[in-house]
């Protein structure tokens, strides 16, 4: 008889594991590259600056305090229109996939608002609401809400039916299906799309501050566009870029506290 084999785990399934360092390992080869492309002469000034020459805007906007002038109304009006956005759309999308009469009311006009490009409703939104705060508040409210509700009524729909219907045998009642099996469920799905709204919400940011803010990293990039200084547009791209790994890294950390029974 052949000596019995110890079969390992596989509990974790097509778990990933990651690798903290390869994706800075890849942008650093990149800059390496980049830099030395320049300084080689076969990569044109006219359309990248030095590395090293935006890395010198940064250090120019800590010292001068515009890096905190122009990120603290840039934070604060996202924060402001993400929330009401996201926190809407959820609440929404969660009504459409569990009451009828919501989703034959809604769906459609959720259908029909969803295409439409929400930048250009920016001029809209200054006449209803002015050039202060509320149309840019409102403008990634909008943007946000809509993705949100699309990926929210998705995922509630794609909860397990069965274990709905076993949580009826068993004689649970409605809100408590809701709150230990569809809510549970849909989370997933529900934080994914949150991912897509809050880059739409970046995006919209910079559109928003595009028109009359005197702050923002949005008017920030349109000044340096405007006098084609490439280091202070880069050096703007590539905060709106740490801006957008900052909020997947907060989505990863709530996935990881809130769905922790999926491990």
């Amino acid at each position: 008889m052949p000596d019995a084999r110890a079969v390992p785990f596989r509990g974790g399934g097509f778990r990933p594991r990651g690798n903290r360092w390869a994706a800075l390992i890849l942008f650093a080869a990149i800059l390496v590259l980049v830099e030395w492309g320049l300084r080689g002469g076969w990569i044109s000034p006219l359309t990248l600056p030095l590395p090293s020459a935006v890395l010198a805007t940064f250090g120019e906007l800590w010292r001068t305090g515009a890096l905190v002038d122009h990120m603290v109304p840039s934070l604060s009006r996202l924060a402001v229109g993400a929330v009401l956005g996201a926190g809407l759309g959820i609440a929404v999308g969660v009504a459409i996939g569990l009451f009828g009469l919501v989703r034959a009311g809604l769906i459609p006009l959720v259908a029909a608002i969803f295409p439409i490009p929400k930048i250009a409703l920016l001029p809209l939104f200054v006449i209803w609401f002015g050039i202060g705060e509320a149309s840019k508040w409102a403008l990634i409210a909008f943007g946000t809400f809509t993705p949100t509700v699309v990926a929210t009524y998705g995922a509630v729909d794609n909860v397990d039916r069965g274990l709905i219907r076993m949580g009826q045998s068993f004689g649970l009642r409605w809100w408590s299906i809701v709150s230990k099996i569809v809510l549970p469920g849909a989370m997933p799905g529900i934080l994914s799309g949150l991912r897509v709204s809050l880059a739409i919400a970046i995006i919209l940011l910079v559109a928003a501050e595009m028109l009359g803010a005197e702050y923002g990293i949005g008017a920030y990039i349109l000044t340096a566009g405007s006098l084609y200084d490439l280091e202070r547009l880069f050096a703007g791209v590539t905060i709106l870029s740490i801006l957008g790994v900052l909020v997947s890294a907060v989505i990863g950390w709530l996935e990881k506290r809130v769905l922790r029974w999926r491990t």
